[in-house]
């Protein structure tokens, strides 16, 4: 899916070691919302213009990986709550999930996952 036909929603984002459910938070409100008030969540988030992400206020440790237009990640890194993370200026999306999913998945620094409907 091109970087420009992301829509708010739910979908999957086809990483190097598995098919993982994803919420697309598109719109403003929802990426303001992202994890807060959650315990967890069942696959990831995948938040569209955002260079930055913090964690103040959440419930659980979660992984980051900056995504450029291409959706390619240019950066990661395990932010535990509380937090708050620099901007990745090449960054244009960020996609988050619990501690340790992205290293499970096989998400690092010049992967390009796929999101699909």
């Amino acid at each position: 899916m091109p970087e420009d036909q992301l829509r708010a929603g739910h979908g999957h984002v086809q990483t190097p070691r598995a098919t993982v459910p994803l919420e697309i938070a598109a719109v403003r409100a929802a990426r303001t919302r992202g994890l807060l008030g959650r315990d967890g969540i069942d696959g990831a988030l995948l938040l569209t213009a955002t260079r930055s992400v913090h964690t103040l206020g959440m419930r659980f440790t979660i992984d980051v990986a900056y995504l450029d237009d291409d959706l390619r990640v240019t950066d990661q890194h395990t932010l535990p709550p509380n937090r708050i993370a620099a901007p990745r200026w090449r960054a244009r999306h960020v996609l988050e999930a619990a501690a340790g999913a992205h290293a499970r998945w096989g998400i690092q620094p010049g992967c390009q996952p796929a999101v699909g409907p």
